[in-house]
């Protein structure tokens, strides 16, 4: 599956106005290396939010978040030999977290193809850029909400977690997601 999205994004570009400069690239092998670098920062960030839930539940997961996931986001940029990898959304909880005009058309996409029926778990957008006159490499993954997001994601969320919620992110937008539904993405560039 998503052998085929590079091959579409890459050998058509996605959007008019944006430079499609594969050439000769390797996608396939950035895609995996993109795969692999989301695969860990995922399993570490989900990880510290796990530990988080079975030590204090949702309030102490919200802890976890606010505290943890910027410098394990860092950390994982920093062993990543020349990517940088961060996460965004439609529907922010943290404003630091703000999409770039590349992601902001990524997500327009995922969302577009969401409400034709394709799973949040399987959906990527990949495409060799110009930008700022390099050529770069540029990887967006759907974050899917999982049953655990529910609790401070979803639609039904128990007062005191939204207390928390509410005097960390005064200005979060990131609830009344559904299971399955895509809540955010992970975001990878690397300069080529």
């Amino acid at each position: 599956m998503l052998k085929k999205i590079i091959a579409v994004a890459v050998v058509t570009g996605l959007w008019a106005g944006t430079a499609n400069a594969a050439g000769t690239v390797d996608t396939k092998a950035l895609m995996m290396e993109g795969k692999g670098l989301i695969k860990g920062f995922a399993t570490e960030l989900v990880g510290e939010l796990k530990k988080g839930m079975k030590a204090g539940g949702p309030i102490a997961a919200i802890g976890v978040c606010n505290i943890k996931a910027m410098p394990i986001t860092d950390k994982h940029t920093a062993e990543a030999s020349g990517w940088t990898i961060k996460r965004s959304s439609h529907k922010l909880r943290n404003t630091d977290n703000q999409p770039d005009t590349f992601e902001a058309r990524a997500i327009k996409e995922l969302l577009a193809r969401q409400a034709n029926g394709e799973k949040a778990k399987d959906m990527a957008v990949t495409m060799v850029t110009i930008e700022d006159g390099k050529k770069t490499f540029r990887m967006v993954k759907a974050i899917p909400t999982g049953k655990p997001c529910l609790a401070c994601h979803g639609s039904d969320i128990k007062p005191e977690v939204a207390a928390k919620l509410d005097s960390l992110y005064p200005n979060d937008k990131a609830r009344g997601f559904k299971m399955g539904e895509m809540r955010g993405i992970f975001s990878l560039k690397k300069e080529l």
